[in-house]
This record gives C-alpha cells, sequence and structure tokens, in this order.
C-alpha cells in the first residue's frame, strides 16, 4: 500500500543551449536537396533572384522591402500572401527584407503583384539602393536621441524609385543610428546622431537611481568624477573633457543628454565592409548639425538625396560611394555636392593605421 502511494518524482527537462538555430528547418527543399551545389545564378528582373542547381533544379527569390518593424496585422497579411501565392517558405535579410521562395517562374508574376497590391515593394538587388538598416529607435530601445525607424520609413518613401529599380552605378548601403554609442552603423551613408550639449544632471535623482562608481567608469574620457551636491552624493562632469557621448545615460538616466534642440543630425559618407574591389573603407562626416526634425526629417532627406543622386550622375560602373570619392577626391566632392566645408570635416587622424587589418589577408 504505500508502495502504491509513493509518487514518481517527476523528471526535470533538460536546458538547450539553443544558439543561433539549425537554418536547415526553414529552407525550401530544393535549397536543401541542393545545398552547396548550384551552377549559377542571375537576377530575371530587379527583386527576383533565380539560382539553377547542377541537378537542373530552379529556384526563384522574391525580395520584399519591410518596415521590419511589424505589428500583427502586417505579419498576417505577409504570411497570408505568402501561404496563397507562394510555397509557405521564408526568410529574412540582414536589411529586414523579406525573401520568398518558389520552384516555379509562372508563380513569380502574381507572387509579386499581391505584395504590390498590399503595398510591398519588391526590388533591393543588384545596383540599386537596398532597405536602409537601422537601430530600434523609440520604440525598442532606452536610450536613442532620434527614432532610427522613423528616419527610414520617410527615406524609403523618398527613394522608393531607387528601391524597385537597378540604376545605380553600384549598390548603395544606407544605415541609421539613433544614438552614437550602441549602434553607431557605417555605409555608403549613414545617417547618426550627435550629442552637442553635456549631460543635465537630476542631482536629487542621482543617489537614488545611479551606481555612481559604474557611471565614473563608463564615461571613456574620464570627465565623471564623484561630487556632493546639496548635502547628497551625485556626479559631476567636467565639461572641458566631455565629448558628449552620451555613455553617461544608460547607466543613470538622471544624466539626461537626449535634447530636442542640441541633439542633432550628421550624415558620413564612403564606409563599406566588402573587398571585391577595393579594400574596406571608413566613413568621413560630410555633414552635421541637422535638425532632429520629426516625424519627416526632411532636412535629412535633402542632404541625402543631393548625396546620392550626385553620385548616381557622376560614378562610374561599379563604383561604391566611398570609390567615387577617393577617384575625385574630398574638394571635388563637396563642389559637387554643394556641402559646406568646414574646419570640422578636416580629417588627419591616424591612429591604428598599422595595426589596423583593413583587407582580407589574415595577419599576426
Amino acid at each position: 500500500m504505500a508502495q502504491a502511494q509513493v509518487v514518481q518524482k517527476k523528471q526535470m527537462r533538460t536546458p538547450i543551449e539553443s544558439g543561433c538555430p539549425d537554418g536547415m528547418q526553414y529552407m525550401h527543399p530544393l535549397m536543401v536537396k541542393n545545398f552547396g551545389n548550384w551552377k549559377y545564378h542571375d537576377r530575371p528582373r530587379p527583386g527576383v533572384l533565380h539560382h539553377v542547381a547542377y541537378s537542373g533544379d530552379e529556384i526563384w527569390t522574391v525580395r520584399v522591402g519591410t518596415q521590419r518593424q511589424l505589428g500583427p496585422y502586417e505579419i498576417n497579411l505577409l504570411c497570408d500572401i505568402v501561404d496563397k501565392y507562394g510555397e509557405g517558405h521564408v526568410r529574412f535579410t540582414i536589411r529586414s527584407n523579406l525573401e520568398v521562395m518558389v520552384s516555379k517562374w509562372e508563380k513569380v508574376g502574381p507572387l509579386i503583384q499581391a505584395f504590390n497590391d498590399a503595398g510591398y515593394p519588391v526590388g533591393g538587388t543588384g545596383n540599386s539602393v537596398t532597405m536602409i538598416s537601422h537601430t530600434q529607435g523609440w520604440l525598442h530601445c532606452d536610450i536613442p536621441a532620434t527614432d532610427a525607424s522613423g528616419v527610414v520609413k520617410c527615406l524609403m518613401d523618398e527613394l522608393y524609385e531607387e528601391f524597385i529599380k537597378e540604376e545605380m552605378p553600384n549598390r548603395v548601403h544606407i544605415t541609421t543610428s539613433c544614438c552614437q554609442i550602441n549602434c553607431g552603423g557605417q555605409g555608403d551613408i549613414a545617417i547618426n546622431i550627435q550629442h552637442t550639449k553635456p549631460p543635465k544632471i537630476n542631482h536629487d535623482l542621482v543617489a537614488n537611481v545611479c551606481e555612481r562608481p559604474s557611471v565614473v567608469a563608463r564615461c571613456p574620457v574620464a570627465a565623471i568624477r564623484p561630487a556632493i551636491v546639496n548635502g547628497k552624493p551625485s556626479l559631476e562632469v567636467d565639461e572641458k573633457k566631455c565629448i558628449c557621448c552620451g555613455a553617461c545615460y544608460p547607466p543613470c538616466p538622471p544624466m539626461q543628454i537626449n535634447d530636442p534642440e542640441h541633439s542633432k543630425l550628421a550624415i558620413w559618407v564612403g564606409g563599406k565592409n566588402s573587398n571585391a574591389r577595393s579594400k574596406p573603407m571608413f566613413q568621413k562626416l560630410v555633414a552635421a548639425g541637422l535638425p532632429n526634425n520629426p516625424p519627416r526629417w526632411p532636412e535629412v532627406a535633402v542632404v541625402v538625396k543631393k548625396i546620392l543622386y550626385t553620385y548616381k550622375k557622376d560614378a562610374r560602373d561599379w563604383e561604391r560611394v566611398g570609390d567615387w570619392v577617393e577617384r575625385i577626391g574630398w574638394p571635388r566632392f563637396f563642389e559637387l555636392t554643394g556641402l559646406p566645408f568646414t574646419k570640422f570635416h578636416i580629417d588627419n587622424w591616424r591612429g591604428a593605421r598599422n595595426s589596423l587589418n583593413a583587407s582580407a589577408h589574415i595577419r599576426f
């Protein structure tokens, strides 16, 4: 009887170290079948990739631009289109495009039409303006000085034709970043925030909210030190040292760095990671002090389009933006774009030039 009343101990579930999920489970069956055995690929039209395997199998991939931050309505709408006109297999690119794979050319046209009818463009392949990559913005970040996703939406409205067509000299990667310390991205054209004033400190809250030694240690230029203000433990900033980076704000919100008037947008040009035709490049500052002016950021759009269409008109085939600038020189770049040149654009920093690995070669 006692044995019958013994309750068997439930076996605990062993932890699983997930890491990156196995991509094979999400692939189209033809991709799994021909993995590593593709003969060639081409682009029948902008936004469509065509792969042919040695086995004779063919697969078409339709690339769709999305706003990245998708809500339930958008997700359900896109999934319904994929299920009805596609074959139920999708993937997201690093720039948040949706790629839908089908095994028959006859399915490509209706699939594109369905996406266009729903308001989603097809493009972003080849020598086009790819979907702008961006950071989280106001929706999903604790320290943004601007809304990167909002800037992207406004810019892509302006650059829609350059996404659905392949008329640029080479691919153009544009990035936006809503602060300088977490997600400052580099691209052919990069839009980053700039703080121009030191943080404003609410001394009444510092002792209750901030772990002061951590805040002091976080400052990259040692501009923050402990202080007693109004009889309470607090912090103070040496404004002569402060570089207005905003690194102190995440661990100490009472050190507010964002300012509607003094947090500006800056545009950088010429960065790239690829080494297909030239070595990787760092971007350079070309415009600063642009107003952080939601909801459409018109001043930013004007400068970006001026740079982009000057590049489109003047660059040679296959030149990236940085390659074009290297060929014509920075003085000519400022002359063609009409952007003002100031002392802040002079770049004579040489640090790490010898140790920086800016090529495809491995060095020890």
